[in-house]
């Protein structure tokens, strides 16, 4: 077998079979566990070099897979040796990005700020990343020295290390002492995502976004909780949100060029709704998210996620054997 055969491993669903063959194993199993019943989609994690392997990825498709996420970290080359993502060097990521949405598969990106070799201008580049690639669910997060890394070690011992790790993924944190400012960094974080996740921006994103996609299958729900949530995403996106011009005027963008993808644009214009709340609330305002906010608006989010295809979800923790 050459490495892409393995290109996955299944320690949270197979923990006893971790070298079992994704390829040319799991996946025709899949297949076939698939025929005759509703569609079981998975999500998993993936490196930029699933961008190579059309076969592969035309197998994840025929498979239910529809989301994969992928830790770009940093456009900037230098951070990439830095952080040990050499598998990301040398290659068009943002053309790698439009190529796996291009065969069918939406891509979520994990981005980094905080490294050494960051410069003043990384939080621009990685704005300009994000919205060039329509990358739509872009997760940005301060370095932190995870452990079991060898981050920590070289930071105790230049007394950079600040306390213990926050999991929180929103909270704007960090527990190392960054070689630009402090103050510079928690800034520029912030600024990605007030730029990244405002109406204008996040909008212009998912156009991007659908240019590129080529689902192989569409969406046509047509169940009580999809007119649940087209309602509720109505009212509360497109008559007492901010954001209710740029929601019409996607959604008419869609009808009249992608309506193929109007369950899909109901969709991310909850989600983005959701993160311009999150971002507004807990982040621009260095508040604790209000438990007003999450009773009224949870809501939203699982009546069409939850109940939007009457369809169970499968959300696997795997890796790319090169390093992801």
């Amino acid at each position: 077998m050459n490495w892409n055969d393995k290109i996955l491993s299944w320690y949270n669903i197979i923990p006893q079979y971790p070298l079992i063959s994704f390829k040319s194993e799991l996946l025709p199993a899949l297949i076939e566990w698939q025929r005759g019943k509703g569609q079981t989609t998975f999500n998993c994690q993936v490196s930029i070099n699933l961008a190579d392997d059309e076969q592969l990825m035309r197998m994840m498709i025929d498979t239910g897979f529809d989301i994969v996420f992928i830790g770009i970290e940093t456009p900037n080359e230098d951070t990439l040796i830095e952080c040990g993502k050499k598998h990301n060097k040398n290659r068009n990521l943002i053309e790698d990005v439009k190529r796996i949405h291009r065969a069918g598969l939406q891509v979520e990106g994990g981005f980094i700020v905080g490294f050494d070799n960051d410069m003043h201008s990384v939080f621009q580049q990685q704005i300009d990343f994000i919205q060039k690639s329509g990358i739509v669910m872009a997760v940005v997060g301060m370095l932190q020295a995870l452990p079991g890394t060898k981050l920590p070690k070289r930071l105790r011992q230049e007394n950079r290390v600040l306390g213990q790790i926050s999991w929180n993924s929103i909270d704007g944190g960090t527990n190392i002492i960054p070689a630009m400012s402090l103050d510079v960094l928690r800034e520029g974080y912030k600024n990605i995502l007030h730029h990244i996740y405002s109406p204008k921006h996040y909008y212009h994103r998912l156009k991007t976004f659908f240019r590129e996609y080529n689902p192989q299958k569409t969406e046509t729900p047509q169940n009580f909780g999809y007119i649940l949530a087209l309602f509720r995403s109505i009212y509360h996106v497109g008559i007492i949100g901010k954001e209710r011009f740029h929601y019409w005027n996607f959604l008419l963008w869609t009808c009249l060029n992608y309506p193929k993808l109007f369950p899909l644009a109901i969709r991310l214009a909850i989600y983005g709704h959701h993160f311009h709340k999150v971002c507004e609330l807990h982040i621009f305002k260095n508040s604790s998210l209000p438990t007003k906010y999450l009773k009224n608006n949870s809501g939203i989010i699982h009546d069409y996620t939850d109940r939007l295809f009457e369809r169970p979800q499968v959300v696997t923790q795997n890796r790319i054997q090169n390093g992801d």
